[in-house]
This record gives C-alpha cells, structure tokens and sequence, in this order.
C-alpha cells in the first residue's frame, strides 16, 4: 500500500513538473472515451436494454403473422410493427385460449387519446392492452393495482385505466390521491385502479405511454371483424421451449383457425391466393425489448456508429501511445540509474502503470461533461416522441463505463512504452554520451506503424461520413410530389372529449371555415390520414376484369380528404375533377380520386375517369373515380409511391381524429398563435396535437437519415484532426531527434528542398499504406451500411476521391510544417546539440 502511495506521489509531482504533457493525455483521452460513452448510451438504449421492469424478458417473444397480401380486409398498423405483425381481435382471442407453448399470450395498440383528469384535459398517448399484458410481463404496480384478466371481460366496455408513472408525476405533480379518482380517456369515464412502477414506458418503444386502458374500450368501428387487423401480440414462453418447439406447437391450433374460420371469409380471393392463404405461417420472435419497428431497425445504424466512435478512441488511444513513446525516450537514463541501483523491472512497471491509470483516471473524469455534452446534442435531433422516453444525461451507470474504457485504454496502450522502458539496458545507456535515446528502430517502426493506422481509420470514416451525406442529400432532393413550404398541419379530435357524431362533423367544418378567413392563410384543407407521419392505412379495391398477380392483394393506400385538399398541398390535377360541397353527405353517391400509380397498377388507361370500383369490404363496383392526381408520397419519404385512393371526407359520418392543413403567406410562429386562437374560441377545452410545419414532419420522417449523417460527420472531421495531430506529433518528434544528421547533411550542401522532400516522403509512404487500408475497410463497413444509402452505391467514386482528396490534404498539411522546420536547421546549431 505504501509504495502504491509512493508510486502516485511521483506520478503527481512529474505531472506538476511536465503539466503539457498531462493535459494533451488527458484532453486526448477525454474526447475519445466522451464520444464512445455517449454513443453506448444511445445503443445500449435502443439495441441492448430489455424491458424496463419486466420480469425474466429473455423469456418475451413477438408473434407475427408475414403475408400482408395474403390477407383480405383492412389492416391498421404503428410504431409497434409493420402490417405483418397485426392479427384480428379474434385470432388473438382464439390464441389467448390455446396458448399451447406459452405461459399466456397478451395483446395491445397505441393510441391517441385526449385524458381528462382533475378537470384538466390534455392529449397524449394511450396503450389498449389485454387482461394478461401486465401479467405476461411480470410488471409491478408503484400504487394501487395493474389491468389484469376482470378488466377485459366485456368486448365494447371499459371501466379502469392505470396511468404511467411518467404522467402522473408530470401532469399530476404524484398526486397520492389519484388512485380511485374518475378520469376521461377520449370521451369515456373510467377509473384510476393504479399507478404502473416507475421505470416502465411500455413495450412499444420508444413511445412513452400516458394511459393503459382495457383492450375492450371502444376505439375503433368493428373491432371484432376477423378482416379487421390492428392489435399486437407477445407472449411468454414455457420454461424449457425454444423458439423453434414455440413456433412449431403454435402453428397447429392457427393454421386450424386459419382454415376452418377465416379462410371461408376471404371470398375474394383466387383459388391460388387462398391455398397460400391456407399456408400461412405464424412466426415467433425473440422479444426482450418489446415491439418497435424503430428499435427493429436501428440495430444495424447504431452498429455502425458505435464502430465509427470506437475508431476515434483508437485513434486517440494512438496518440497518446505515441505521446508516451516520446516522454518515455527522455526517461531512458531514468530508468537505466534505476535499475542499476536495484530496482526490480516489476516495480518499474507497477510505477509506469500507476501513472498511465493516473492519466486515464482523469481522462474518465474530464470525460464525463463531453458526453453530457454529446448527449444533449444528440438528444436536440431526436424527435420529441422519442426523446421522452430517454434519458439523455450522464448517470452513474455511464460514469462506471466511462471509468472502465479509460483503465482499458490505459492498460492496453501504455504496455508497448512502459516494456521499452523497463528493457533499458543500464550499461549501454550509462555508457553513451547522452541519457536520451530515441527508443531505437523498434520504436520508430512501432510509431509510423501506429500513425498509418491512424490514417487508415481516418480514411474509413471519412468515406463512410461521404456516403451517408450523400444518401442525406439524395434525401433531401426527392419530389414529394407537394410543396411543403408555408404549411402547417395540426391534429383535433373532438370524439375524444366526448362530442357526438354530428356535432364532431360540425365543429371540423366550423374549424376549418374560420382558419380559411385567417390574415395570411391562401388555403386549408383537412384529412383523416397524416400525411408523412408513419402512419398508413390500406383498403381492398375491386376493378372489373383485373387479375392480381399471384400470392398478391389489389390493395391502395387511404385518405378521407376535404375539398381543396390536392390544391392545398400543390397536387396537380391531372384528369377529371376536385371534389365540392355536393359530395358530402352519407347518402350522395360514392366517388373518389386516385393518382397515377393506381391508374397504372390497375390498368385502367385513359380511361380511369369515370370507372366504377369497389373499395373496402363487400362485393359491388359502387364507387366512381371522378379525377385523377400525380403521384404524391404518402407515409414516408423514401418509400415508392404506391396506388392511393382518396374519398370525400364529407361522406365518412364518423371521425375521431382529423388532421388539418393550414398554407399561410407569414411566419410560421404567427401561423400557429393564430390556429391555436381559432381553436381555443370554438372549444378552450379542446387539445391540439402534433402542430408543426410540414416541412419539420418531413425532416421527422428522415430522422434516421439526417442522424446518422450529422453524427458519421461529426466522428469523421474528429478523428481526421485528432490523426492529423498524431502524425504532426510523430513527425515533429522524428525531426527533433534527427536534428544532428539533418544538420550534417545541410553542412555537406543537401538543399533545404532536398530535406522537405525526405519528411514529405514518409508522409506519403505512410499516407499511401495507410490509405489502402482504409479504402479496403470503408468498402466492406459500406456494404454493411448499404440498407441505409439512399440513391448512392457503396463504392461511389465520387464519395472515395472526395475522402482521399480531403485526407490526402489534411495529411500533407499536418506534414508540411515539421518538413519546413527541418529545412530551417541551422547546420552550426544542429552539430553543436546533443
């Protein structure tokens, strides 16, 4: 113990003694582990972390059922999962009684839903969840009791809801009381039965819930239709099952659901679609993080980047091995009086290391604001959805981790330096003329090599950063088919504050007359589905004499919109006509307009105009296409543009939710004072949801694109600088020790250019190697990061010149100075030196 007290007393006084050298180790070490700690915050958030207070998650699977053609009827799907995950009301019912290898199997959807509490009425996010969901899951209560088996009893009625502990301490300060107390979810009066514990969000991730309710609370028209697919399944698995004996035992009691109930209802189908039909098999997946198709998807994009981040930590650990090299050569006569007085090599280690850990100890430290730091900004580009639902700030979790890469970093990257030293021969050194040595060929060797690597991961991250830009700026260049610029949209749902049918209809054409006479405003249209949001809604169409190719369904994507919907949003027109005032009313006839894909897909020609279809449920051809639009994206910015199909809103007799359009000529921000305004005087009571300009709905649908982008850059310009400054170090240190040998040759008439060449030489030997490398590297972690390119290959030529050119320049400018600087010796003071 003392000499461990001993060893850290010298390490502090040569650290007072040689402060520069302590900062650069520190502040070097300190960048590398911020960024890589705050990077493993985010991946460990959204790839790594099971669900929050569920009990054994290793033992949750997701059950999917692929084949979303397959499938007659109307399929409704979210953040939880694409449309292959969805069953019906009753195939979940008929599942939950079998269960076979499962313990029990539960059920839920989120929804938006207007809560009412205390005489406060606010909207937010609500989850429908089965009797078992709590119970699967192995959730504890903070207060009161969880939704189990009594509360899902009645199909059509609900009377208890648990809140999150996340809405009860914010919207309702922890009020003690609150359990018993009324609350109204979407118009419905329920009771608080209980709080959920404190650091559960839900499985639905990274959605933040307000509300649990009943799975049996009325949300939608015909929950129970067996062509009605919209809820989520999950399950816990039997001790001792795997998922293949799961899999297997659950598919005999479905496929005998599938064909003896639901096969006879898809009378639509050819005799080949329904013996696929007959095949269909339901998948079971391993599920310990819950249900979202953003934590589905971000495994591979999160990868990636914490590769990218573990780079620059190599490349900082580089400089600070070679940092160490360097002091190290001063050393040498140090070391040599003390191992010739006595001095055991594992005590000289035990001393080197207790500074390098001293060093790396604050590095952790210095560290721990840079990943506040990086986490706060990484958090400003989450969307606020998401964003809820992490904690973006340091915690004691992420200092251990902090504090275990830097005893890492220090153990693995002071070993070359610390056995230099300890190897000194005292004879030899005690013997020479000076106690400074420049640690011989072997460290020389060991020095280039390590700042080749540096360049060559340099050169890795440059790429990777230039193809993602450029896939970020293809993004940027699609044709959404609209203008989205002066376009605010915004949510009401007045069904959800209790409003009858009729007086919903009449508030929603009230609202969007007054937000027509607003200063400024040049239109306003409004539609049941949000535009660009994610969210999609596919209804069956029925044209006479076309035939679906095999193993396919004739569906198109849905909207109810108002009239001037198309010229609100700059959509041409291109055939026919917009629909008017003399649309509206449940009993006018069905019309509709479609846009050029569904004309295309369903072959209908010149002709479309006037072509009578069927859409949705039943059999007859009863609706008429009266105009035809362009092509315009629907639920997401980079997906093709599918046949759309869009009906008279005037015609739909009950909306929860619309959405509404407002194109004003000011500023946005006086825009959206003037809509809450209008909304406030027609109902003070009533939440607006989701209002933002259209053109940040985009931006959203893109988060991926533009954080993985922003992010690959900001690691690649890092760890080109912190390379540059290696190999501007490296270089600098090689000069100084050749200082006499540049001086002999300058004396016997080598030309300073001469000289500048012989330093520029090995910056491009060093440039050339290290660059291969890094080129070959970039195009294997560019085919791994192909599913994330949009519109760019990756080997793009453009992308690979543009990362060599830029290196190259950064590479020879860190060169440059230290090969003037030899240039510059003074030949009398070079031979004079030591």
């Amino acid at each position: 113990m003392a000499s461990i007290l001993n060893d850290i007393r010298y390490a502090l006084r040569g650290f007072a003694l040689r402060p520069m050298f302590a900062v650069i180790v520190v502040l070097t070490l300190a960048v590398g582990i911020g960024v890589n700690v705050a990077f493993y915050a985010i991946f460990d958030g959204m790839v790594l972390r099971p669900v929050p207070a569920a009990h054994a998650p290793d033992e949750l699977v997701n059950l999917a059922a692929p084949g979303p053609g397959l499938k007659l009827g109307n399929s409704s799907c979210d953040l939880a999962g694409d449309c292959e995950e969805v069953f019906s009301y009753p195939m979940f019912r008929d599942l939950e009684r079998v269960q076979e290898p499962f313990t029990a199997i539960a059920a839920h959807r989120m929804f938006e839903a207007n809560i009412a509490v205390q005489g406060k009425t606010l909207s937010g996010t609500g989850v429908l969840v089965s009797g078992s969901y709590f119970g699967v899951l192995g959730v504890q209560p903070a207060q009161g009791r969880l939704l189990g088996p009594q509360d899902d009893a009645a199909d059509g009625s609900a009377e208890s809801a648990v809140l999150s502990y996340h809405y009860w301490q914010n919207a309702l300060g922890a009020d003690p009381g609150v359990v018993g107390q009324a609350i109204v979810v979407n118009g419905k009066p329920l009771t608080i039965v209980g709080i959920a514990a404190a650091d559960f969000q839900g499985t639905i991730r990274p959605v933040t819930p307000d509300v649990f309710v009943p799975i049996t609370f009325p949300w939608r028209d015909s929950p129970g239709d067996r062509r009605n697919y919209w809820v989520y399944l999950f399950a816990r698995l039997k001790p001792g099952m795997s998922l293949e004996q799961a899999q297997a035992a659950i598919n005999q009691p479905y496929r005998a659901i599938l064909n003896d109930v639901e096969a006879p209802l898809q009378v639509d189908m050819t005799e080949q679609a329904l013996a696929q039909f007959r095949l269909k098999t339901l998948t079971v997946r391993f599920g310990p993080r819950g249900q979202s198709w953003m934590m589905e998807g971000s495994g591979m994009p999160l990868s990636i980047l914490l590769l990218a981040a573990g780079t620059v930590l190599l490349i900082a650990c580089v400089n600070i091995a070679n940092l160490m090299l360097a002091r190290g050569a001063t050393r040498v006569g140090e070391m040599a009086v003390r191992l010739s007085i006595g001095a055991a090599p594992r005590r000289l280690v035990s001393l080197l290391f207790t500074e390098a850990l001293l060093l790396a100890l604050l590095a952790a430290l210095v560290s721990l604001p840079l990943t506040q730091l990086t986490l706060h900004w990484i958090g400003t580009m989450v969307p606020a959805q998401g964003a809820a639902s992490f904690e973006f700030g340091v915690n004691a979790g992420l200092a251990a981790v902090a504090v275990g890469v830097a005893v890492l970093c220090a153990l693995t990257f002071a070993l070359f330096p610390v056995l230099k030293l300890v190897r000194t021969q005292p004879g030899e050194v005690l013997h020479s003329q000076s106690t400074r040595s420049t640690g011989g060929k072997g460290a020389n060797r060991f020095r280039v090599g390590l700042v080749t690597a540096q360049i060559a991961m340099s050169m890795m991250l440059l790429v990777l950063a230039g193809l993602l830009a450029q896939s970020l700026v293809n993004v940027a260049r699609v044709d959404l088919g609209m203008r989205v610029e002066s376009l605010m949209s915004f949510s009401v749902s007045p069904e959800r504050n209790g409003y009858e049918q009729a007086n919903s209809a009449a508030l929603f054409n009230r609202l969007e007359e007054e937000l027509a006479a607003l200063p400024g405003t040049t239109s306003v249209a409004s539609s049941l589905i949000t535009l660009l949001a994610n969210n999609s809604t596919t209804w069956d169409v029925r044209t006479a004499g076309f035939e679906p190719r095999p193993g396919t369904r004739p569906i198109a994507d849905f909207n109810a919109v108002s009239p001037r919907f198309f010229a609100t949003l700059d959509i041409p027109l291109l055939a026919g006509r917009d629909f008017g005032t003399a649309d509206a009313g449940a009993d006018r006839p069905r019309v509709a307009i479609v846009n050029q894909r569904f004309v295309e897909y369903f072959g209908l020609g010149a002709n479309a105009v006037g072509t009578r279809i069927g859409a949705g449920q039943g059999d007859a051809l009863d609706v008429e296409i009266v105009g035809v639009v362009a092509d315009a994206k629907y639920d997401n910015v980079k997906d093709p543009i599918r046949p759309q199909l869009f009906l008279p809103r005037g015609q739909f007799e009950r909306f929860g939710t619309l959405t509404f359009y407002v194109r004003n000529a000011g500023e946005s921000e006086g825009a959206a004072a003037s809509i809450r305004n209008v909304v406030a005087r027609l109902d003070a009571s009533l939440p607006i949801m989701n209002m933002q300009t259209v053109d940040r709905q985009v931006r959203e649908n893109v988060f991926l694109d533009r954080f993985m982008g922003q992010l690959a850059a900001a690691l690649a310009v890092l760890a080109t600088l912190l390379a540059a400054v290696g190999l501007y170090g490296v270089l600098s240190y090689m000069v100084a020790q050749r200082t006499r040998e540049i001086g002999l040759r300058m004396a016997l008439g080598a030309a300073p250019e001469r000289l500048r060449g012989m330093v520029l030489r090995q910056v491009s030997r060093m440039a050339a190697i290290g660059g291969v490398i890094g080129l070959g590297a970039a195009l294997l972690l560019g085919q791994a990061a192909s599913a994330l390119l949009f519109g760019v290959h990756a080997t793009d030529p453009l992308v690979l010149l543009g990362a060599v050119g830029v290196l190259a320049a950064i590479v020879f400018a860190a060169g440059y100075l230290p090969a003037r600087r030899a240039s510059r010796i003074d030949p009398m003071t070079a031979l004079r030196s030591e």
